[in-house]
């Protein structure tokens, strides 16, 4: 898939919900949840062991799910998530070796910038929608506001910080396809099996 597909790619949903599974099972369980409440784009990292698994266990059990992986920092991971059912590929930054894979990429590769320069370096090469990480460390929705008038045709997936409380906000960003984030499934409320309370969550995460 061309970086030029990026745009329309990552314009299917407005929240995509970004899941660290602890286990294999929790993180089927927590996806099925955010699933049935609306939320059919997910971002399941690679930041532990469970990571590849999950995808290929959400894979196989919710076809309808478009499911995608987090944290790829080589391209020997995003080989990796390819083979265990990953629709698209996010990374936290980029260098060179990365950016030469995202580019010719079978799937969506959304890269991650965290300035003007890279994002100008990534649209040098035809990508039009980028990762913004980590968007609240970086100004939010201010630096977003910023990178409209020097780059009107790049458009960002901000991710890092986001809740439901600023959602809203960047949601309303001409230049924010999505928002990527994991309120609406606390880590505590997955340990504690609160599943009712995640779905309330979800839910509204799926009506912004």
């Amino acid at each position: 898939m061309s970086f030029k597909d990026n745009e329309a790619f990552f314009s299917r949903a407005r929240v995509v919900p970004v899941l660290t599974p602890e286990s294999v099972a929790g993180g089927v369980a927590v996806s099925r949840v955010l699933f049935d409440a609306g939320l059919q784009m997910q971002e399941i990292t690679l930041r532990t062991e469970w990571g590849l698994e999950t995808i290929a266990a959400v894979t196989r059990e919710m076809p309808g799910l478009i499911v995608g992986a987090g944290s790829v920092v080589t391209p020997e991971l995003g080989d990796a998530a390819i083979q265990a059912g990953a629709r698209f590929l996010v990374s936290p930054g980029t260098n060179d070796t990365l950016l030469q894979f995202a580019a010719a990429c079978r799937v969506a590769f959304l890269p991650g910038v965290s300035t003007v320069s890279e994002a100008m370096r990534v649209l040098a090469l035809g990508c039009t929608a980028a990762k913004l990480f980590p968007a609240d460390l970086l100004g939010g929705v201010t630096f977003l506001r910023s990178m409209a008038g020097p780059l009107p045709s790049m458009k960002f997936c901000p991710s890092g910080g986001i809740d439901a409380k600023v959602a809203p906000d960047y949601l309303r960003l001409g230049n924010v396809l999505a928002i990527g984030g994991s309120w609406m499934a606390p880590a505590e409320l997955i340990r504690q099996n609160r599943f009712t309370e995640i779905r309330g969550l979800a839910e509204e995460a799926a009506s912004l």
